[in-house]
Order: structure tokens, then sequence, then C-alpha cells
């Protein structure tokens, strides 16, 4: 069980505390770039550790993310007028460009002088692949942009999607570093999901149901090893990378596509789930970019014009008890992203860690929280930079492979689970 006080500081990420602080001095995913598809795009409203904003691309292409609500009296700025290189507040029409300076009060005779004296916060925000990413934390420390391998290939070799998670983000992440539960919640996926079936580590999932879990630090956060057993003398370890605070990647099967996540907090009881799939080596064919966009693998359906899933609590994430009976889809829901959210969502929106009980299986989650504590709380009281802020500590891979017995499976997989550019993952 966690204590309380522990629970409190890894779930609260508000401005002032110490994971709000955390998070902030990291670049994140913001939003998706088809969020803003055209110079003078209609605004974003977005909630990221629990401030309010607009994100917005101007007339010239430039992308910005400011305070949501106009200095003058509060109203609103998603509903702004996108015009001439800034958003316009259409109550008294203050304008504000992407930095979040005032530039226009049309109301005031000395209109430069009065505007240059209104400011609002803002965030820079990237285009990085699928991705507009942010950094929220003090200017002057500002880390060089992220360098992930998904965001960085040829676009028709990627592809990202995100969904609404009405939990904290803590218990979603957890989720994305716990290799154990995919023996039972996800055993129906491995045999029909066709971003997932066909590949031979899905026999060794399904064969063996208890695996063995060993932890290794790096440099941005942990490995996480599962270990199955595999032919005689040899073990299958899925590798499961995390970088702090909050990026995962599923090990890969076969040929298939990789998968990961971010999980960005909206606020204490909601997350974004951003969720990615690439191939490193060849371009995403069209059924496997299909079977994406239909909600397929580690993707949702989402109501059309928003990303909360179709499935959602709402409506019991569609529960099918004949299909839970007969075994096609283990619990009843569909979908391996759909899945994991029902019952993370389940939880409550902040799982009360005071009453669970843990088990060796769940050692990578143990780790993390440690870290993520420490962390923190060395930001808080000394300022130390929190590992994985340096772009190095982006260039990991997840792995799936087959080791003799006796070899330690991060010395035996070191280059498997580090990017190689050209070079295929290490995959079973």
């Amino acid at each position: 069980m966690l204590r309380r006080e522990i629970n409190e500081l890894l779930t609260q990420t508000g401005p002032g505390t110490p994971m709000g602080e955390l998070f902030r001095q990291y670049w994140f995913p913001a939003c998706l770039a088809e969020e803003l598809p055209e110079d003078g795009a209609p605004p974003v409203r977005l909630k990221l550790l629990g401030e309010r904003m607009v994100a917005f691309r101007d007339s010239y292409g430039r992308y910005g993310l400011i305070d949501e609500f106009c200095a003058h009296r509060g109203a609103s700025l998603w509903f702004g007028r996108n015009e001439d290189g800034g958003l316009r507040c259409p109550y008294h029409g203050w304008k504000y460009d992407t930095t979040g300076q005032c530039t226009e009060v049309p109301s005031e005779a000395d209109n430069s002088s009065f505007a240059e004296n209104v400011k609002l916060t803002a965030y820079p925000l990237v285009k990085i692949g699928d991705i507009l990413w942010t950094y929220m934390g003090d200017p002057a420390k500002q880390p060089p942009l992220p360098e992930y391998e998904f965001a960085l290939v040829p676009p028709e070799q990627t592809y990202t999607s995100k969904r609404w998670q009405q939990s904290n983000w803590l218990q979603a992440f957890e989720g994305g570093i716990d290799s154990s539960h995919v023996t039972f919640l996800h055993s129906g996926g491995l045999k029909s999901d066709p971003l997932f079936k066909g590949a031979k580590g899905n026999q060794y999932n399904l064969n063996d149901t208890k695996p063995f879990f060993e932890v290794a630090d790096s440099d941005g956060g942990l490995f996480v090893g599962a270990r199955r057993n595999a032919e005689e003398g040899q073990y299958y370890w899925r590798i499961t990378p995390w970088v702090m605070p909050n990026f995962t990647m599923v090990p890969p099967r076969g040929d298939h596509p990789i998968h990961g996540h971010f999980w960005v907090p909206i606020d204490d009881e909601n997350c974004w789930a951003y969720s990615f799939d690439y191939h490193p080596v060849r371009a995403l064919t069209p059924e496997e970019r299909q079977a994406m966009i239909d909600g397929h693998g580690v993707h949702s359906k989402n109501i059309p014009g928003t990303y909360r899933p179709v499935a959602n609590m709402d409506n019991d994430y569609l529960m099918n008890r004949e299909k839970q009976k007969s075994g096609e889809w283990y619990s009843g829901v569909e979908g391996i992203a759909i899945q994991d959210s029902s019952l993370q969502e389940s939880m409550g929106p902040i799982v009360d860690r005071t009453k669970e009980r843990l088990v060796p299986a769940d050692s990578g989650i143990i780790k993390a929280r440690q870290k993520l504590r420490k962390a923190a709380l060395a930001l808080r009281d000394h300022g130390t930079t929190p590992p994985g802020v340096d772009p190095k500590h982006h260039h990991v891979r997840s792995a799936a492979v087959v080791l003799p017995q006796a070899e330690a499976f991060l010395d035996a997989a070191r280059e498997d689970v580090t990017v190689r550019p050209g070079m295929p993952v290490s995959s079973v």
C-alpha cells in the first residue's frame, strides 16, 4: 500500500504542487496538429495541469498557447476571432498574439501604449510529428526539443491519436508499464486485433500466465522486463521503457508497428491518453493505418468531432456479457484501449492506494512511484533537474526478445532497447 500523503503528492499536478512542477520541466503533448489544421484555424480549448488555455494558429502560421480568458473582463478567447496575426476577443475587441501579448485595445485613445502593458500567460507550442508540444516551466530553463523516434520518422511511417480518460494520470500511466495484465485482459485481442495478431510472442504471453519481473534503471527512467518461459533453456522477455514522467512504449509483436503512449494530466481527475504507432524502417500499410483510424490496437473509436471514446463510462463501455462469457473479449469490453480505460476509470477518479495489496508482478509500478517521488522532492528542495529532460534520454525503444536463461536481460538487450536509425526493432 501507499501512504496517503505520497498518493496525493504523485497525483496532484496543479500549479505549485511538487508533481505539477515536475511536469513543468518537460516538453509534453498539448494537442494534435490536426486540431489546428491550417493558418487562421478556429482556436482550441485546452486544460493542462489544471490550467485553462486556448491553442491557436494565427493567420501567419505561428502557434500559440495562451490563457483562455481575456485580461479585460474574463471572456473566453475560445470565442475569439483569429485574424491578422492574432486572436481578438469578440466582446470588446482586445487582441492578443501567440506570445500572449496584447496588441490592440480599440477603446483606448493611446491604444499601443496601453496594450503593451497587458500580457496573458503563454507557453511555447511547437509542431514535431503529429503533435503540438508545449513546455510550461520557467522560460530560462527551457530544455531542448524532444527527440522521440516516433515523432521524427517520416509522416508515412507514423500515426498518433488521443482520447480523453476520466481518471488521474497516474493510474493510466501505471497500466502502461504493467505487462502482467496482457495475458488476461487483452488475451482476445492477441488473437484477433489486426495490429497484434500473428506474432509468435503472443503464444509466449498466452502460455505463461505468471511472468517474472525485473526492473532496471535507465538514464531517463526505467526498463521494465517481463520474463516468460520460452523454448528449453530460454526466456521470452518483453522490455518496456519508461521515460519520465509519462512516456511508455509497448513491446513489439512481429513486424507490426510499435505502440506507445503519453499520459498527460488535464487536471487531477482527468488525463489525455496519447497513443502512437510507428515503424522505424517502412511506411505503414494502408490496412495498418486504417485499422488505427478505426480504433484498433492502442487507439480508440471516438465520438465524431471529439476525442471522447464511443464506449465510455456513461454507456458502461458497451459491455457485452456474451462475448465475455465466450472469451472473445476477456472482460466483455471491445478494444485494447477501452479495455484498459474501463478498468482504470472503474477505480474512481483517483484510486485510493492506501488499500491496495501489491505483489512481485507490480515491481515496475513500485519502482516508478519511488522514482517520481524522489525526483519531485529533489526538484522542490534542491532544484535538481529530473531524469528524462535531456533529449538523449528519449532515444529508447521497447523490445521483445528470446534470450538464454543465464543472461541478464538488459545486458543482453542493450542495443535492442536503443534507437538505431534505419534498423528494425527487435521483435518476436
